[in-house]
């Protein structure tokens, strides 16, 4: 099974962005055999200020998207995404550096995952 997996990201490195606000979304193909980087997309400046009208492009962007990692994340912003079938997970380790999530999130996914990414993983393309 694979999935993608979208990050909140500042510096296209860790996960430390508020959704509606991030300057970069860093996607990820995610499968028991590893990750790897899909796709990096920016949001210029005019984008960045967490207006409600300004989720539409990052709405669109994690379409197809399994989980969506944020440091935080409005009610508003979370509902849509849920509506679309994507999960968005706020970490528990604000800061972190993806790719030890994603190194972390791999081994999940080869041993018995939690309830709530065996839910998430339901709507993951196979």
């Amino acid at each position: 099974m694979t999935m993608y997996v979208a990050f909140a990201s500042q510096d296209q490195v860790h996960i430390d962005a508020h959704f509606g606000s991030t300057p970069f979304l860093e996607i990820y193909k995610v499968s028991r055999d590893g990750h790897s980087r899909a796709q990096s997309i920016p949001f210029p400046p005019e984008l960045q200020d967490g207006d409600e009208g300004k989720l539409i492009p990052r709405l669109a962007a994690v379409r197809g998207c399994t989980l969506v990692y944020v440091v935080a994340i409005g009610g508003s912003a979370a509902a849509r995404l849920i509506r679309e079938g994507i999960t968005p997970v706020r970490t528990p380790n604000p800061g972190e550096a993806i790719s030890d999530f994603l190194d972390r999130l791999v081994t999940m996914l080869q041993g018995t995952p939690p309830p709530w990414l065996r839910k998430a993983l339901q709507t993951a393309t196979l």
